[in-house]
């Protein structure tokens, strides 16, 4: 069930933890969600629907919800004089958590219906309204998260009431309503996200949710366990944009896949595969496969490849952790991505550090290396010159200065306040010489850093290499984007590693993430031109140009602390 306000909760399927359904009901205090939520029930009931009713803080009388919400419109009456609004919304959590493990996890295990009056939305929602900065927020949102686990909404029905009724305050009123329209903006694709008018009778607005509910929600229906045939894709639900009316999900004709859909797959296992080999030691050869013995290709997580875990370790998890110095230090070695010219830059200036940044002292470095016919810039994406930008000759300058530019707009700060993953990547986006991809890119690197909290399964934009092997594994994409095509993909990928028979070893219990799917698609794309020369991709490319060379250098895996990795065990080994 999450967003982009955490971003750190997963939610593949509505019924993951049960047969029953989750429907949510939203909006400002006094919208008539509740009222709403209540004939909902009574209808559904009325038709033999085993369904609960719960409120969010609670609404048992000797629940803990029940005594927040004395505390929220009455603190006086328990002796309280001051309550600070963090605290305030920090203890709603709290009988958030007690109402989802006491009655909601338990119902939909039992196969029934919640309809929730109040979600995580509200906390989100009054908590910025109170003032609440958003970091703050984010990790309460986060902990809850984590007592949802899986469990996503089937549906949420965001209630608005033209009239001021449902706030005295205008101004109030409308910064409520902004608020709840852009979060639902933002949790757009991820279930389905319904704004109802509410200004005509009840009856009329109960009637086109029950219509939605009987069309759409998933009542008494077996579960669907994604399953799909060698010949197509299952469609594929996509709701439009929030707007004022009663949404309905549109149906889209099925994505076609190609036979290397299936190689994404065996690609994707084997590949893992032999990163564990390595990890316990075995001897080489390692794979079976020519193609992935001749040539080389990145790991199925992209935080185990050699650059990424040198990026954790010596650059984000080293040296100052205040968040401009971890910002400068990750967008510093990120721009250039490699290790030679970090390790160079180390040598030469010693720490690397804001504080003591000096463009002079770090031009001279890397233009003494250029003349020595070094490189100083990763093959791995390329990095425009920007040379109309400040009119260097040597794009080297260019990127200086647009960090340093970064630095003095306050970026990481500005980052820290971010809503979502989404909102990082437009900030990176709007400097220069940083396009779409390079901007994901730096914000999945900066989010690997105690900076964000970001769940990966929610944003993602996929690059080139990605595109082209989308068309090589679909010869139609049914009318989904590639976006949706890679998180369908993240979405069902334990239902394929199923369907075709593998045993693919997770990163000790981490799903593949959409960085990591996006990046299978561009790998795959590669592995085609030998094993499917046939398929025609976007690059028109038919040879894979690196070959495999092993590095040497051991690597002591480490990833981020608050992926709750175990790597003690672990032996070094260089994949």
């Amino acid at each position: 069930m999450n967003v982009h306000v955490s971003d750190s909760i997963e939610h593949p399927n509505p019924r993951a933890n049960g047969s029953g359904s989750l429907l949510v009901f939203e909006g400002p205090d006094g919208a008539g969600k509740s009222e709403l939520a209540r004939r909902l029930v009574k209808s559904l009931r009325g038709r033999g629907v085993d369904c609960e009713l719960i409120a969010f803080p609670g609404n048992e009388p000797r629940s803990l919800g029940r005594h927040i919400y004395r505390i929220h419109h009455d603190p006086t009456s328990v002796g309280i004089d001051k309550l600070h609004a963090a605290s305030l919304q920090t203890l709603h959590i709290a009988a958030h958590i007690d109402e989802i493990e006491g009655r909601i996890l338990p119902a939909l295990r039992k196969g029934r219906i919640v309809i929730l009056d109040r979600f995580w939305w509200s906390t989100w929602v009054y908590g910025l309204a109170a003032g609440i900065k958003p970091r703050a927020l984010r990790h309460m949102v986060q902990l809850e998260g984590t007592f949802w686990g899986r469990i996503r909404p089937a549906a949420v029905f965001l209630i608005h009431r033209g009239s001021a009724d449902c706030c005295p305050n205008t101004e109030e009123r409308l910064r409520l309503a902004r608020e709840y329209h852009t979060l639902a903006e933002r949790e757009h694709g991820k279930y389905p996200i319904h704004v109802l008018d509410n200004d005509g009778t009840l009856s009329a607005a109960v009637k086109k949710i029950i219509k939605w509910v009987d069309k759409h929600a998933p009542i008494n229906r077996p579960h669907d366990s994604g399953a799909m045939d060698s010949q197509a894709l299952l469609a594929f639900s996509r709701p439009p944009p929030p707007r004022k009316s009663c949404t309905v999900v549109s149906r889209l004709s099925p994505a076609k896949p190609t036979e290397v859909f299936d190689t994404y797959w065996r690609f994707a296992t084997e590949r893992q595969a032999v990163f564990f080999r390595r990890i316990h030691g075995d001897a080489p050869p390692w794979t079976e496969d020519p193609v992935l013995s001749e040539f080389k290709f990145t790991n199925a997580y992209r935080a185990s490849d050699r650059v990424s875990q040198y990026l954790i370790q010596n650059v984000i998890y080293a040296g100052d952790p205040a968040a401009e110095e971890v910002f400068f230090r990750t967008i510093l070695f990120k721009i250039f991505n490699r290790i030679d010219t970090w390790e160079l830059l180390i040598e030469k200036l010693g720490a690397v550090t804001w504080e003591d940044f000096s463009f002079k002292r770090y031009d001279r470095v890397l233009s003494n290396a250029i003349d020595r016919g070094s490189r100083i810039y990763s093959a791995a994406y390329i990095m425009p010159s920007g040379r109309s930008v400040f009119g260097y000759a040597r794009k080297h300058k260019t990127h200086l200065k647009i960090i340093e530019r970064m630095m003095e707009d306050e970026v990481a700060r500005r980052i820290e306040d971010a809503s979502s993953m989404q909102d990082v990547f437009e900030l990176l986006l709007s400097y220069p010489t940083i396009g779409p991809f390079l901007a994901y890119q730096y914000a999945t690197d900066i989010n690997y850093s105690e900076m964000t909290s970001f769940d990966e399964m929610h944003f993602v934009v996929p690059g080139p290499g990605a595109l082209d092997g989308i068309r090589k594994c679909f010869s139609d994409l049914g009318g989904l984007n590639e976006v949706e095509i890679i998180k369908f993909v993240a979405d069902q990928q334990e239902d394929h590693f199923a369907r075709l028979g593998l045993s693919f070893q997770s990163l000790w219990g981490r799903r593949l993430q959409l960085i990591d799917c996006q990046n299978l698609f561009c790998e795959v794309g590669k592995y085609a031109r030998v094993a499917h020369p046939e398929v025609a991709g976007l690059s028109g490319r038919t040879r894979i140009k690196q070959k495999y060379r092993r590095t040497p250098k051991p690597i002591e895996f480490f990833y981020p602390p608050k992926w709750n990795i175990d790597v003690g065990s672990m032996v070094g080994a260089s994949p």
